[in-house]
């Protein structure tokens, strides 16, 4: 069966946020869509949409909105029929989707890991007592606070650039920011260097691109279909199986990351009070088609694990 492409006069409109990462993430779905089907890159057309983690800037994430907050917006415009596919950072992704939604497309994962960013510092390990550390991410506001109790940590909202212009201001004297990001933006020279998974364990789906649609859209489900890679998917269905037995959001230090070596997949997998008081981690291997099986059983480990108000999140 033949698909009814779109041309210059009919685009796919492909909605995403309107940052410098963003965009690139949406270039590079656009640049795989056109090649795998020999088309013109304006046979598609990229639509810029604010979210609500994007316009407000000056409060923390938990304090405006939880699940959602770089996603909502797009994900109407896909309802609404304004767009026809969405291009999300997966790291940002709840594990459901609204209802006539579906997200089972992912471009290559990137580098997964985090990156130390610094004009005084060289390393993470190198940071003297009480320096002053910039993020807003509550997970490695949790994993910095329970391995260097000595730092201060600091409210660090933004995009790439954003965030670097207050490290030349001074606001703090280092920051992180994920590799894939900095890769995609051509810019992973501003970094001092990637850190170890073992040093600081990255959010769930860090570095993969996920690919949204209507689910009655016969015509973009068989075009994604040429670009989907296999392999993402495998990590991914692992990581958030994880996550979402945990009911995790962007309220909630969860880290997890899936590897697979041959024909086993290794989880590894790390909860956190946001205050950095206390840390449980799992660390297991199942056979690759066990990876989401793999992702609850650890959870429902961690969560038996957890004391009384280590979730207080979840009453939200």
């Amino acid at each position: 069966m033949s698909i009814a492409l779109p041309s210059p006069d009919a685009p796919m409109k492909i909605g995403t946020r309107g940052s410098p990462l963003a965009l690139a993430q949406a270039h590079e779905t656009r640049d795989r869509l056109a090649a795998a089907f020999d088309l013109p890159v304006s046979a598609f057309e990229v639509v810029k949409i604010k979210t609500t983690g994007d316009a407000v800037l000056d409060r923390p994430l938990k304090e405006i909105g939880g699940k959602g907050l770089f996603t909502r917006e797009i994900e109407q415009a896909l309802i609404d029929g304004a767009i026809d596919i969405a291009v999300h950072s997966m790291k940002d992704m709840p594990v459901a989707q609204p209802e006539g939604l579906t997200l089972d497309t992912y471009l290559p994962r990137e580098d997964m890991r985090d990156a130390f960013v610094s004009h005084r510092h060289p390393a993470l390990a190198d940071l003297p007592d009480g320096t002053v550390v910039g993020t807003s991410s509550l997970r490695r506001r949790a994993q910095l606070l329970w391995r260097r109790p000595d730092l201060t940590v600091v409210e660090f909202r933004g995009n790439v650039q954003t965030r670097l212009r207050k490290l030349e201001d001074r606001v703090a004297d280092a920051t992180f920011l994920a590799m894939a990001g900095l890769n995609r933006l051509d810019m992973a020279h501003v970094a001092r260097g990637p850190i170890s998974p073992d040093d600081m364990l990255p959010a769930v789906a860090q570095g993969a691109i996920g690919i949204e649609r209507r689910e009655d859209d016969a015509r973009t489900a068989d075009m994604l279909a040429a670009i989907h890679d296999a392999p993402t998917a495998t990590l991914l269905a692992a990581e958030r199986a994880f996550l979402a037995e945990l009911d995790g959001s962007c309220e909630t230090p969860i880290a997890g990351l899936a590897e697979v070596h041959g024909g086993t997949l290794r989880l590894r997998g790390e909860i956190l009070r946001p205050d950095g008081s206390e840390c449980l981690s799992d660390d297991a291997r199942a056979p690759v088609e066990d990876g989401p099986d793999l992702g609850r059983e650890m959870a429902r480990k961690l969560l038996g694990q957890a004391g009384p108000g280590f979730f207080d999140w979840r009453a939200a």
